[in-house]
């Protein structure tokens, strides 16, 4: 697997670098972020979509944590739906991926009092070196003509679904653009049906799980196309 998770992706995207505070729709980047981790499954060949339930492929670890607990769930319980999955994952999810970025010294907790008693925790960027090449690799795939690797093509179908794209720095004009630009990477990688998965350079079963997701997020955020 990747050393950087697509979960931690979306986080590091979503969080200001400098108040440390999450942007958007909390509950969208909660669902993508869920979404990240099964994908990340799906790329590393445990995980894959069939007969409407997310089915465990091979139950060997990856060796990264986050995704390794997950996988876990799924071994030891029974097949849920994709929507299902992406409920039951999001809770507490975005502690578990702060608390490990936190420890490999990407964020900072930033633990402050107010009114003497209440404890909230902020995560100012302390390096930004994985973000930044985030941002970059997003950048050459909404600007650029080359077709995107699988991570980066599930990468922009999950900002799409999570409607994120405001955390790229972009408003008015260029946020619609963008999601333009993101659902067309969907669509050409075969994620949405319009091109059919034989024709897309990502592998089926890859595809097929990203297509699942992106429903789910898109029907429980209520955005789903028509």
């Amino acid at each position: 697997m990747s050393s950087v998770a697509l979960a931690e992706e979306l986080l590091l995207l979503a969080y200001d670098d400098d108040t440390g505070k999450a942007t958007g729709s909390h509950i969208g980047l909660d669902l993508g972020m869920a979404a990240g981790v099964l994908v990340d499954l799906a790329l590393a060949g445990r995980l894959a979509y069939a007969g409407g339930m997310i089915v465990v492929v091979k139950d060997a670890p990856t060796g990264e944590p986050i995704a390794d607990e997950v996988l876990a769930r799924v071994v030891g319980d029974t097949p849920h739906t994709p929507a299902s999955w992406l409920q039951r994952l999001r809770h507490g999810l975005r502690d578990r991926v702060l608390a490990d970025l936190c420890s490999r010294g990407i964020l900072t907790d930033v633990d402050e009092v107010q009114l003497g008693f209440i404890h909230v925790h902020r995560y100012p960027m302390a390096d930004a070196t994985v973000e930044t090449e985030v941002r970059a690799r997003l950048g050459r795939a909404l600007t650029g003509d080359d077709v995107p690797d699988e991570r980066t093509a599930a990468l922009a179908a999950l900002v799409a679904a999570a409607r994120m794209e405001p955390a790229l720095y972009l408003s008015g004009d260029e946020i619609a653009a963008a999601h333009r630009r993101l659902e067309e990477i969907s669509d050409n990688a075969g994620f949405t049906g319009t091109v059919s998965m034989e024709e897309s350079s990502i592998r089926p079963s890859v595809a097929l799980v990203v297509s699942v997701l992106v429903q789910a997020i898109q029907t429980a955020l209520g955005t789903a196309r028509a």
